[in-house]
């Protein structure tokens, strides 16, 4: 296993990680709130925490990623009543839209999407551990943290808790002790989903999901907890205080990892701000090879600012000019077979392929420095450059050589991927994707949108078998 450092938000300091149960690494990224299209600003932080996944995988450690589902908070409840849908029917069709753009993105490392509410009994069992210890309390039908019981409540964002008072962050609720409190679990609303508890019906708040979906895949503690810059307070700085609060294990993550923000006309790319582009128009007009390298031709922690009909094409300009000697190579492998004949190139390169490899790997084991890492990438493109149309000269033990530096480009970072095509290729991406959905739809007993998730497959030419295993799929073309 590789050694390697991260900045960890909550010390201040880079340094060097240490899993808690070598070699396995459980890695936690706060996920989307689902109610309405994914933006390029989402994907920017999963891409980057998709890097991260992809080289502890290199590197030889074992990784367990998951990145929750905020499947039920008040934009998803509002946005629903403003479309008259089932507010947990929206959030699910959201999230099968963000799958499969996420998919087309190349995230594919996460390998849990828990759903908050599907995780209802541990939020439960949560709430009540931190009453007993004197940490929350019951008023009106909801359940608030007490902040003042928690003294270190303020820890990682440095954050004094007058943040969190009126004028601040928060309205007044005269059912609270303190101003500074927050709802883990709300009084239910005539006409919006709620769950039974001891306290009366409602439903979970927003950071104890986050907290009782840990605690349970993980236990009390684990490695590695990513997100984005704007989530360290308030909610991050909660789950510290919900979880070391209720377990008594602590620290509750032995790194805090936490990306910068996509920027638009000098501000976060925020919905509620109005200044969005949308993730599925940026896929479909530039594809998903120069959006990943947009993004990770940056500094992961620092600000990235996009500029429409700038930033995107100057990528799609770059992202060709770094690509060029590697589709040439594969196109050639591709046509005659790795043991094609041909001439053995100066050995100086081959050994500098090598080298640039083992360099690559250094260069991003230093808090995963994507952007030196994509200029050490454009040296090699340089290096070949001249020589693109003499490519076709070498054989095919020197095409592999030559072309290892990109494929560690698209194993590692994502970048350099072909468009997969079949059965193995992108159905084999998207349709588990509905599949999953439908099961979930079905399990709610929604089976008019389980239907509908069904004829849509078979409309594409993807026959669906349920059996007691499960279900399976097969494709046999359109109709």
């Amino acid at each position: 296993m590789r050694r390697f450092t991260v900045y960890d938000s909550l010390s201040r300091e880079v340094r060097v990680f240490a899993p808690i149960t070598a070699p396995r690494v459980g890695l936690f990224v706060c996920g989307l709130t689902p109610y309405d299209e994914a933006h390029i600003g989402h994907a920017r932080t999963f891409v980057f925490f998709d890097v991260v996944a992809r080289a502890l995988s290199h590197w030889g450690y074992r990784v367990f990623s998951v990145q929750n589902v905020t499947n039920l908070d008040d934009k998803i409840i509002a946005r629903a009543g403003e479309l008259d849908e089932d507010p947990l029917s929206l959030a699910e069709r959201h999230f099968l839209s963000w799958r499969r753009a996420s998919e087309r993105l190349g995230i594919r490392s996460v390998n849990y999407f828990p759903h908050a509410t599907d995780y209802t009994p541990e939020i439960l069992a949560q709430i009540q551990q931190l009453i007993d210890r004197g940490l929350a309390y019951a008023s009106a039908g909801s359940v608030y943290y007490e902040v003042a019981r928690f003294p270190e409540y303020g820890k990682l964002s440095g954050q004094r808790t007058e943040a969190l008072r009126p004028g601040a962050r928060v309205e007044i609720d005269r059912a609270k002790r303190s101003p500074e409190d927050f709802v883990i679990w709300k009084a239910a609303t005539p006409g919006e989903p709620s769950w039974e508890s001891p306290w009366g019906p409602g439903r979970p708040g927003w950071h104890i999901e986050d907290t009782a979906i840990t605690v349970r895949l993980f236990g009390p503690r684990y490695d590695l907890h990513g997100g984005g810059l704007d989530l360290i307070f308030p909610h991050h700085e909660s789950e510290i205080a919900l979880a070391e609060g209720a377990t008594g294990a602590v620290p509750l993550v032995n790194y805090w990892m936490h990306g910068g923000l996509l920027n638009m006309g000098g501000e976060k790319m925020s919905k509620s701000l109005g200044n969005v582009y949308s993730l599925e128009s940026a896929l479909s007009e530039f594809g998903p090879m120069v959006l990943r390298f947009f993004y990770l031709n940056a500094l992961y922690r620092s600000p990235l600012d996009f500029v429409r009909g700038k930033s995107l094409e100057e990528a799609r300009e770059a992202y060709g000019r770094l690509a060029l000697p590697a589709e040439r190579i594969a196109e050639l492998l591709e046509r005659d077979g790795p043991d094609r004949a041909g001439e053995e190139p100066p050995e100086e390169l081959t050994r500098g392929a090598e080298a640039l490899t083992e360099r690559l790997d250094a260069t991003l084991a230093e808090d995963f420095n994507t952007r030196e890492a994509i200029a050490l990438l454009f040296g090699w493109t340089r290096r070949l450059a001249d020589m693109v149309g003499q490519l076709s000269r070498f054989g095919g033990s020197a095409l592999t050589d030559l072309l290892a530096p990109y494929e560690w480009g698209e194993e590692v970072l994502g970048l350099f991927a072909r468009g997969p095509t079949g059965r193995g290729g992108a159905w084999a991406a998207v349709v588990p994707v509905a599949i999953e959905a439908r099961s979930r739809a079905r399990a709610r007993g929604d089976f008019l949108e389980a239907d509908r998730i069904r004829n849509e497959l078979e409309a594409a030419g993807i026959r669906l078998e349920d059996d007691d295993s499960g279900t399976r799929w097969e494709f046999i073309g359109p109709g």
